[in-house]
């Protein structure tokens, strides 16, 4: 065979695969008009399995919390993580040089939640403050607290980015001939794309979960206060900004990321890659705590 052959044959494109051909669903079942979305789901089942988890770790040494601080946080985490979102979304992610018309100018529509629309930066900053009211109301130490929940958090992120793939949203770029799993999604025209969906839910899911439970299970990286939620920060944000080379940016942001180099997404996660070495540093540079003094819990 010549090398003109060869060279055809290689630059022959696979059949991509058609998300519709999956028989994929955005709802576990409907009854009428209403309808058990997917995403729902797995907000529910992250945060679920994320409290679980909690409660199974302030039961090993070294607890910064009791279980009465873990239900606190259950429920303000819950709000922070919906409110969160939400506000996040419409901040970054609509008005200024987006073509959305900002939701903070149709506060009716912000609590349109079934419209969809979650920012996981916004939810992220609903989080921080959920934990420093609990933390502040039960005389806690923030960072230990911080701790804590950072090994709960790749369980909701897992299913979420899952869900968005179920839900055949947030696809990736044109993918070029050579990725045998490129996907065409509905509403994204007629090219495949990089499923990025599953990569987020690779790395920022299911990698980071095996990275926390590695460090708090089988290290002492909870006796250094900072270490696990700066390796959450560092490895969630660096997961994200990797992943953004892959996603499709949002319809509404793309000059800003043509112009700019970047995407929204990209440019929100610098400053936690940041933190979250300074993070790590800091609490490699201090002595971890001493097994021998009990930690109080109040």
């Amino acid at each position: 065979m010549s090398l003109t052959m060869l060279a055809a044959a290689a630059s022959e494109a696979a059949e991509p695969i058609y998300w519709v051909n999956l028989g994929l669903k955005n709802y576990l079942f409907r009854i009428g008009s209403f309808e058990l979305r997917w995403y729902s789901l797995a907000y529910l089942a992250g945060i679920v399995l994320g409290y679980w988890h909690l409660s199974r770790m302030i039961k090993a040494p070294g607890a910064p919390l009791a279980q009465r601080h873990a239900d606190d946080l259950f429920f303000y985490c819950t709000i922070g993580i919906i409110l969160g979102g939400r506000l996040g979304y419409a901040t970054f992610y609509t008005g200024g040089s987006s073509e959305i018309p900002s939701l903070w100018a149709h506060p009716a529509e912000l609590l349109k939640l079934w419209h969809g629309g979650m920012s996981f930066h916004g939810g992220l900053i609903g989080v921080i403050l959920a934990m420093a009211w609990v933390a502040w109301r039960n005389q806690l130490n923030f960072v230990r607290v911080a701790d804590y929940i950072a090994v709960c958090v790749p369980f909701g992120m897992l299913f979420g980015r899952l869900a968005n793939f179920v839900n055949g949203e947030l696809w990736g770029r044109v993918a070029p001939n050579s990725v045998p799993w490129a996907m065409v999604f509905p509403d994204a025209g007629p090219l495949p794309r990089h499923p990025s969906q599953l990569y987020e839910a690779a790395l920022e899911g299911a990698l980071m979960i095996v990275v926390m439970l590695a460090l708090f299970w089988k290290s002492r990286a909870r006796y250094r206060p900072g270490l696990l939620v700066g390796v959450f920060t560092v490895g969630i944000a660096s997961a994200r900004f990797l992943v953004e080379f892959f996603r499709e940016p949002d319809a509404q942001l793309q000059r800003f990321a043509q112009a700019t180099g970047l995407s929204m997404g990209q440019w929100l996660t610098v400053p936690l890659i940041l933190l979250g070495l300074f993070l790590v540093a800091r609490a490699l540079g201090r002595p971890e705590l001493s097994m021998r003094r009990p930690i109080e819990i109040t």
